[in-house]
């Protein structure tokens, strides 16, 4: 009898992992203890001796090869991420994710690293290189489970490093059969997944021999792990929450707009750090934007992920689902205007909240200036330009932001005054791994992606003669 993916990942006695979709079972997962973290430290740490001795090319290799074994693997990854996660097999999810791992091994992989020489006169010569920094542990979080692990991992092992990675006790199934088939192709022990609850992720950020923590995820966890690495003065790469805002000009074709509008805002039904999660609209076209958003919106089938037609999906867990109706609840009770959705059927199975629209909504209301991380959108309504950058610069985070003009030079104006570790111009949310990605403000510091993104997982170390 063939054995599945999940069948050698789960476990007899560990904690249930049901479907939001739909509430049924589908395995339990295998728990860490603290001894068998102490354990899988050491056994990283001895490992990345070897692994940091192995040439780049050699490692380089391995990555491609993790790729290929993701790709022959592709259609049931992505269905167990569909059933753990909820999120839909079609759109922008499930297998387009299960994609994206491969992207971003490949990208990593490719990416060339050379000795930069800083100084090369009568005065001397420097060259600036870059290390393996030892251990990185990896804290993963559940809207994206597989592809944020492979964000942490993939550079990580590129650049010698070795990997310790828990990832979210909401989702561990997915992370679990992914790290199966990537050490199909690996060595022993360059990366080893540690399935466990929060009490097991800071045990991991105190660790004397984890170097490095990558992490995603909400900026109070981001915080409170901050404060657990700080005595062994850990590197980090933070990846926090957002509240990207996105600013529309008064020059935009509005039916043009309205689909990318959409999607950067609904991806993954709401679920992502960088999706458009406030917009602001001038008051010339606000009502035909809000006119083409809704069309939009009322063509998106959502349903359980495994059904092909389904495009949008449940929250992941009712945690999440009551955060959206408290904020839209809200919303509607201070007189903003539903233009479609919020009309959840509590009686229905899964944590599903329709595609929601609300407008003429006041600047300050939670709905706006909370990260809601669902399927809901507030439309905010502007005169002057300049009051609506204040808007979108006016809260504490600044992960992403857009601008959406028919005129791109002036669009790239306005994008140059918001506060944002990327401002994207007439799209929101499109990451590619090439470009360094990061937060501003308190969404974070470190860069992903790319040569930078590379260079951050490695100690530079100048050599001058």
């Amino acid at each position: 009898m063939t054995t599945t993916l999940l069948d050698q990942i789960q476990s007899a006695d560990g904690p249930e992992i049901l479907d939001p979709a739909t509430g049924e079972f589908i395995a339990r997962a295998p728990q860490t203890s603290a001894a068998d973290l102490d354990d899988a430290v050491a056994c990283a740490v001895r490992a990345q001796v070897s692994w940091a001795a192995t040439p780049d090319p050699e490692r380089q290799s391995a990555l491609h090869a993790a790729a290929d074994a993701v790709e022959a693997h592709a259609e049931e990854l992505a269905q167990l991420l569909s059933r753990e996660q909820g999120k839909p097999l079609n759109g922008p999810n499930a297998r387009f994710e299960v994609g994206a791992c491969v992207a971003w091994l490949r990208t990593a992989a490719s990416i060339p690293v050379e000795p930069e020489v800083l100084l090369d006169d009568e005065s001397g010569h420097a060259e600036l290189h870059y290390r393996p920094l030892g251990v990185v542990g990896a804290i993963g979080p559940w809207n994206w489970p597989m592809m944020i692990s492979v964000w942490q991992i993939a550079p990580s092992l590129r650049m010698g490093n070795t990997v310790v990675i828990k990832p979210s006790e909401y989702t561990p199934l997915s992370v679990l059969a992914l790290v199966k088939v990537l050490n199909s192709a690996l060595p022993a022990d360059v990366l080893i997944a540690v399935p466990g609850d929060g009490s097991l992720g800071k045990q991991l950020t105190e660790h004397a021999d984890i170097a490095k923590i990558m992490f995603t995820g909400s900026v109070t966890t981001g915080k409170a792990i901050i404060k657990t690495a700080a005595d062994t003065m850990k590197r980090m790469t933070m990846e926090l929450g957002g509240n990207d805002a996105g600013i529309v000009l008064d020059d935009a074709d509005p039916a043009a707009i309205a689909e990318d509008l959409f999607w950067g805002a609904f991806i993954n039904t709401g679920q992502t750090c960088a999706a458009l999660k406030r917009l602001y609209v001038p008051d010339s076209i606000y009502e035909e934007v809000c006119q083409a958003l809704t069309e939009v919106a009322a063509k998106m089938p959502m349903g359980i992920g495994l059904e092909e037609q389904n495009v949008l999906g449940p929250l992941q867990n009712a945690k999440q689902r009551d955060i959206v109706a408290r904020l839209v609840d809200a919303a509607k009770d201070s007189g903003a205007r539903v233009l479609i959705g919020a009309d959840p059927d509590d009686d229905a199975a899964g944590f599903f909240y329709p595609a929601t629209l609300v407008a003429d909504i006041d600047p300050q209301n939670p709905l706006v200036t909370e990260e809601q991380f669902g399927p809901a959108l507030p439309i905010i309504r502007y005169t002057d330009l300049d009051q609506a950058i204040e808007w979108a610069n006016g809260l504490e985070v600044g992960l992403g932001s857009s601008v959406w003009s028919s005129d791109v030079a002036r669009a790239t104006e306005v994008a140059a005054r918001l506060q944002a570790g990327t401002t994207w111009i007439n799209k929101h949310g499109a990451i590619d791994p090439r470009v360094p990605f990061g937060g501003a403000k308190q969404s974070g510091f470190g860069l992903e992606f790319g040569l930078q993104g590379l260079k951050e997982v490695a100690q530079p170390h100048v050599i001058q003669r």
